[in-house]
């Protein structure tokens, strides 16, 4: 959403009409939203399934992208899961991530995209990083432990694009969006993070008419939501609007307990028994708010309301438009 109350002009620094607009990781909750928003820009938009192209087969991600030669690249691709999914597979959240980033990187480089966006995670800022987190504040402290592996694999995202900046001039950017939840989400009930695993817990338990739903930890630490259709918007903005060493946080710039969001998603869900928190499991971070005081002041804002947006990834959730349901 363009901010028309913040100062200062807003010159669109690379027209999307008419290029070919590679989206990798369009199946995912933000590749899937990425793919909906540019649907209205006049682009021509081109994906590819797993079968089709591995991302983390280097030859393979090459030879796509020097034969389809896309003009911009949204690199969404990842895996990406919960705290049990980065305990549980380490090895493939940190090498996956990382050769995903190295190939789409450079092949993206080889091919001569003109632009290239990537997306990382709020979870490359330290742990107990002052809140709420400007961007300056990255390598400035210990990582989260229960996702350090996707984090570093991120950061090191985050760098290749600088580097290539630098080395070669390649106008490629990067961008930190905080949680994201909404029509496509992950709704395993092991790998999933906590919008669609609460979604899925509460709905069942209304199904079994359950007295009660456990959630892990103490319900106190606070967390920022952001729908992902808004963050592709922002996305798509960004790409316009932005081209600098920097990334740039993507957030709402406001943060809700995690007992009170299950609150919400019960309400939304319709779940009408006891939500109980399980203090054996991990919190992870104690707090995470994005300080967005950047992507204000170049003209965007987050405009869905939390309870609008859960109600609307609780109808795809029920329309089976998720993964894992």
């Amino acid at each position: 959403m363009l901010d028309k109350s913040s100062p200062g002009p807003h010159p669109l620094l690379f027209d999307l009409a008419g290029k070919k607009v590679f989206v990798a990781g369009h199946r995912g909750l933000a590749g899937s939203a990425i793919v909906r928003r540019l649907q209205s820009e006049r682009c021509d938009i081109l994906t590819a399934g797993r079968r089709s192209l591995d991302l983390t087969n280097q030859e393979m991600t090459w030879r796509w992208l020097a034969d389809h030669k896309p003009d911009a690249v949204f690199l969404a691709a990842g895996r990406v899961g919960g705290i049990h999914a980065n305990s549980r597979y380490p090895a493939d959240f940190i090498g996956d991530n990382l050769a995903i980033a190295l190939n789409v990187i450079h092949g993206a480089h080889r091919a001569g995209v003109k632009k290239l966006l990537f997306l990382g995670s709020s979870c490359i800022y330290p742990r107990l990083a002052p809140q709420p987190m400007t961007e300056d504040l990255l390598l400035t402290g210990p990582l989260e432990p229960t996702n350090e592996w996707y984090a570093v694999a991120k950061i090191a995202g985050i760098k290749l694009c600088q580097a290539y900046r630098r080395q070669h001039g390649a106008d490629f950017i990067s961008v930190m969006p905080t949680n994201l939840y909404g029509p496509g989400d992950n709704y395993h009930p092991e790998n999933s993070h906590v919008p669609a695993a609460l979604i899925r817990r509460f709905h069942e338990a209304k199904l079994a008419n359950a007295p009660s739903v456990t959630v892990w930890g103490t319900g106190t630490p606070r967390r920022e939501f952001l729908a992902a259709d808004d963050f592709a918007d922002a996305c798509v903005f960004v790409m316009q609007h932005y081209s600098g060493d920097e990334f740039l946080n993507i957030g709402t710039g406001e943060d809700v307990g995690i007992g009170e969001f299950a609150q919400i998603v019960s309400d939304v869900v319709g779940f009408r028994g006891e939500i109980v928190f399980d203090t054996s499991r991990p919190d992870g971070a104690p707090r995470k708010l994005l300080d967005v005081t950047r992507l204000h002041a170049l003209g965007w804002k987050a405009k869905m309301p939390l309870r609008e947006g859960l109600a609307r990834a609780y109808g795809d959730f029920l329309d089976g438009g998720g993964r894992g349901v």
